[in-house]
């Protein structure tokens, strides 16, 4: 599969979020090959070279570059205007276009899934169980609506549990003790996650592919799903137990054969020790 030229430059919207600055860092240890990115904020936040813009701001003072990365969104919280999500991505999309990108990344989310044991490909039926995930549906269907002719392409990364950049990884730097689930058969939460090496390599990948091979819509995680209790203790904190309440939810397992066709990531990827250790390098981007 012939490649684009080496060396694009990325636009990180959201920079100085958790995975934007996450991304960072593993770019700027080489972790993305000849990547050049240039760190974009909605307010000064004193990173290397950054570029302050927020959506109504002037477009002419943004560089051009070959590809947008959008990092930016509203998560789940009080008071949190969830449907925001979808005026960032629409906004991304306009920033692709005032820098001459032919493609754009989103951060969509397993949220949009509905909850089932088998994994979940790109194309089954989303029936979003909470807020966040039925906002993330929206913002993929307002993207899709505004695609045009010309232009950047958007493309949807429903992305898995980032270790280091959600709850569990929250936890286990706070104290020594988690609690996790337990739920009717005797088990514990199991997800797919993605260690942070893991997805700034595939999104400098991503930005190199030919344009026609992009898809609409991508899972991104590790090829196979990781328990909770096993990253826990591969960590070396402690599991207390404690009985899983009606709505939460046993598997979440991304189906990534689409996402190995295009950037393959290997089984061991997934172990949670692997997840552990580069949580570990990277902790201070948190």
């Amino acid at each position: 599969m012939a490649q684009r030229q080496q060396g694009p430059r990325i636009i990180i919207l959201g920079s100085n979020g958790k995975l934007g600055r996450l991304v960072r860092a593993v770019w700027s240890a080489g972790g993305g090959g000849d990547v050049h990115f240039v760190p974009v904020v909605r307010r000064a936040s004193g990173i290397t070279d950054e570029l302050v813009w927020a959506p109504g701001m002037d477009l002419t003072n943004l560089p051009q570059a070959d590809a947008v990365v959008a990092l930016w969104g509203v998560i789940p919280g009080q008071g949190a205007d969830l449907a925001a999500n979808t005026a960032l991505a629409l906004a991304a999309m306009e920033v692709g276009h005032a820098v001459g990108a032919d493609r754009v990344f989103h951060c969509s989310s397993a949220a949009i899934y509905a909850a089932v044991s088998e994994p979940l490909t790109e194309c089954v039926p989303l029936v979003p169980l909470s807020d966040y995930g039925q906002a993330k549906l929206e913002m993929e269907r307002a993207l899709l609506a505004s695609r045009r002719d010309r232009g950047p392409v958007p493309v949807s990364l429903r992305i898995g549990n980032v270790a280091g950049a959600e709850s569990l990884f929250a936890a286990m730097s706070r104290s020594q003790v988690v609690h996790l689930d337990r739920f009717s058969d005797g088990a514990g939460p199991e997800r797919s996650y993605i260690a942070a090496t893991d997805l700034a390599q595939v999104l400098a990948k991503l930005a190199t592919l030919p344009r026609q091979d992009l898809p609409e819509v991508l899972n991104v995680a590790a090829p196979v799903s990781t328990t909770m209790e096993s990253i826990v203790r591969a960590a070396g904190r402690q599991v207390v137990w404690r009985d899983a309440p009606a709505a939460a939810t046993r598997r979440v397992i991304l189906d990534t054969a689409r996402l190995n066709a295009l950037c393959p990531l290997r089984m061991e990827n997934a172990r949670p020790e692997y997840l552990v250790s580069d949580w570990l390098r990277w902790k201070e981007a948190e």
